[in-house]
């Protein structure tokens, strides 16, 4: 399948921007911003945009609730926007998914943009129409379906990243390879962060997602794969926040990919050079997290309310084999805690 006309590759954001809003008639236009991609991001487009306001929030995950969208909603209905309106999501993941669903929801719903300005973003969180906030320390809890009218993805955002967000993204790149693309994993093996090709990094990665989007658009099935590492990541992820240790999402989820990967060899999906394999490459390129026996309890907690679960069931999706994975495989609260105990002692 060929990726969406609707995400435009390019190393010239302002003027693909301004090509899209001329073929428009919008009444009003709104760029959502936090104080990172204001400073770094921002004045690459500024000059370029006619007339707009310019909503600024906090960065970072735990400014992803429903008071920041207030916040928004407020900022959109003071300059009296209405259904004509664009919404403008210049961040990362938060901003996307945020600034998405603030959108989606305004007036009943008004036109958005996304422009990735991570790596995370731009091979992830951009693609798919997945939008939502997190409620009460539960990760993406409120949230629904709705794809932008474009996502605008440039390489030259990347250069205005730190080490740390770069690598945050990569993981989603090595998850990519892991379900569904075996000799891409080999080949990914041979290759030393951050020395990667970028360009045609970020293409094959949204080429695997908007793939596995178009065939299951809503996530009753197939889609699922995405979540690999998610379940369990997603867990360490919340609970760590929730208790002031906070860490990026790339590095939750390469734990989760970690134990994961686990719980497939214990159910016999792959074998132990293919774990360890995993293992190598992971830990070459994301420090090991802090988890202690005492924060096994809590990150459970997560577990339980993860969104995939169904009928008091934690759902995961599991390597099938390296290159492939399958969805909706109960794991039991033990086999979890397993995971993370063989996770803290490599």
């Amino acid at each position: 399948m060929e990726i969406s006309e609707s995400i435009k590759f390019t190393e010239k954001a302002a003027e693909e921007l301004i090509n899209l809003l001329n073929t428009s008639s919008y009444n009003k236009i709104a760029v959502l911003v936090d104080e990172n991609t204001k400073a770094h991001c921002y004045p690459l487009l500024e000059r370029y945009l006619p007339q707009h306001t310019l909503v600024e929030i906090n960065s970072g995950e735990s400014h992803k609730t429903l008071e920041t969208c207030t916040y928004i909603w407020q900022e959109l209905t003071s300059a009296a926007f209405d259904r004509k309106s664009l919404f403008i999501n210049l961040g990362g993941g938060v901003i996307g998914d945020m600034g998405g669903f603030c959108a989606s929801t305004y007036k009943r719903g008004i036109d958005f943009i996304n422009i990735p300005t991570t790596l995370l973003s731009q091979v992830d969180a951009s693609v798919g129409g997945k939008l939502g906030i997190d409620f009460n320390g539960y990760k993406n809890h409120i949230g629904l379906f709705k794809e932008p009218i474009a996502v605008i993805i440039d390489q030259t955002f990347l250069k205005t990243l730190p080490a740390n967000e770069l690598r945050s993204g990569f993981a989603e790149v090595i998850k990519h390879h892991l379900i569904a693309d075996k000799s891409g994993w080999d080949k990914l093996q041979t290759l030393r962060f951050p020395d990667i090709a970028w360009n045609e990094c970020v293409k094959h990665s949204v080429k695997i997602k908007s793939d596995v989007v178009e065939n299951d658009p809503l996530e009753s099935g197939m889609r699922k794969i995405l979540n690999f590492g998610h379940t369990i990541g997603h867990a360490i992820e919340s609970y760590l926040l929730n208790n002031n240790r906070a860490i990026l999402h790339g590095e939750a989820i390469a734990a989760g990919m970690i134990c994961e990967s686990f719980i497939s060899l214990k159910r016999g999906y792959i074998n132990e050079e293919e774990l360890k394999q995993i293992e190598k490459y992971v830990l070459n390129i994301f420090d090991k997290l802090n988890i202690l026996e005492t924060d096994l309890e809590g990150i459970n907690q997560y577990l339980i309310q993860d969104k995939k679960n169904r009928e008091n069931k934690v759902l995961a999706s599991l390597l099938q084999k390296v290159g492939e994975a399958n969805w909706d495989i109960s794991i039991s609260n033990t086999e979890a805690t397993e995971a993370i105990i063989y996770y803290n002692n490599l």
